[in-house]
């Protein structure tokens, strides 16, 4: 039976183990001050004022959408090759979705679209940082809308030499068990703006409040935090780990008829995802990795506008029928990336 080489696999060690072990023991495991410490920390990290820990990123957007003011008749745009969960943190506020395509190269949200598409009633754009790669972060950040970064993917990378995270009115992140980093599930909010952040902070939590509003159960755990702490103290080291395994896999398919991910001088990309283009058809493509052992996958699903029922997205539709996703994360072994990239070679040729 050839065993299955995952498509993602957390990046997991003893030393995460015995924090977890410490806090179980302690007994103090709801939200507590290993929340507050990695929060602290995260806020050091991006050189912020600081950081509000959620119980996940679509936590973490929801309240951030509140936090500006986004509700029912204001727009929100977002690109529209993305998970689904951006367009339901929308839909939470009653906010109208805008799509925008994408651009093919770097997979991230179109500017040219996205200017096209502003309208008095545009409240906020929503930015992520696609697999790894900055966005255009200061030709957007120049049209005058309100940012809110989406760094579910891209924890580490940095644009112009400073961190994603520390552009956008807000920032998000995502902590799911497959991320850059992880703590099983968990987001966090990020922000310049202590205004911003206090009203984060009143959000997410219900108990103990003198005044009534509707606030939300999305704290996060000290057992998670506890993760958290020690998964950012190696942020560096799994970033050193994607990017090696990035080149190894670039150096093995240069010659095969596929785009290879961009990469440029002003922005450093920490590939969450490992995305090819190719021309040949994707379901035979994946079928045939998995047959040899490997799985690769679709690197967004189903893009929005297709979810929606909605056309005229040229690009999004172009890279939805020929972007490919490889493995890669920090403890692919190196006879693991061999076998990736030496399938890759006989069925991309």
């Amino acid at each position: 039976m050839t065993l299955m080489i995952p498509h993602s696999r957390p990046t997991i060690d003893k030393k995460d183990a015995e924090l977890l072990s410490d806090v179980l023991l302690s007994g103090n495991i709801a939200q507590g001050e290993k929340v507050a410490e990695f929060e602290r920390q995260m806020a050091r990290f991006l050189g912020l004022k600081g950081c509000v820990a959620t119980s996940s990123g679509t936590a973490a957007l929801h309240l951030s959408l509140i936090a500006l003011g986004v509700g029912e008749g204001d727009q929100v745009l977002l690109p529209t090759y993305v998970c689904a969960a951006l367009l339901n943190a929308v839909n939470y506020v009653r906010a109208t979705p805008v799509l925008v395509d994408i651009n093919p190269q770097s997979f991230n949200l179109d500017v040219h679209d996205l200017n096209a598409k502003l309208t008095p009633k545009s409240k906020a754009v929503i930015l992520p940082h696609m697999f790894g790669l900055p966005a255009d972060i200061d030709e957007i950040m120049a049209l005058g809308i309100p940012v809110i970064e989406d760094c579910a993917q891209a924890v580490g990378a940095t644009f112009q030499g400073r961190p994603v995270g520390s552009f956008g009115m807000l920032a998000v992140f995502s902590f799911y068990a497959t991320k850059i980093m992880t703590t099983g599930e968990g987001g966090m909010v990020a922000s310049h703006s202590e205004d911003l952040l206090e009203k984060v902070k009143d959000l997410r939590e219900y108990d103990e409040k003198n005044d009534y509003r509707v606030r939300f159960n999305y704290k996060m755990s000290d057992l998670q935090a506890a993760l958290g702490l020690s998964q950012l103290a190696r942020l560096a080291d799994f970033i050193t780990h994607r990017r090696k395994i990035a080149s190894l896999h670039s150096a093995g398919l240069k010659r095969l008829p596929v785009d290879l991910p961009q990469e440029s001088e002003d922005r450093r990309h920490i590939f969450f995802r490992y995305v090819i283009r190719t021309k040949k058809p994707l379901a035979a493509i994946l079928r045939s990795f998995q047959q040899r052992g490997v799985c690769c996958r679709r690197p967004v699903y189903k893009p929005l506008h297709r979810l929606l029922g909605l056309s005229g997205f040229h690009w999004a539709e172009e890279v939805a029928e020929s972007a490919l996703s490889l493995p890669i994360y920090p403890s692919l072994k190196d006879e693991e990336t061999e076998k990736i990239v030496e399938a890759a070679q006989e069925i991309l040729r």
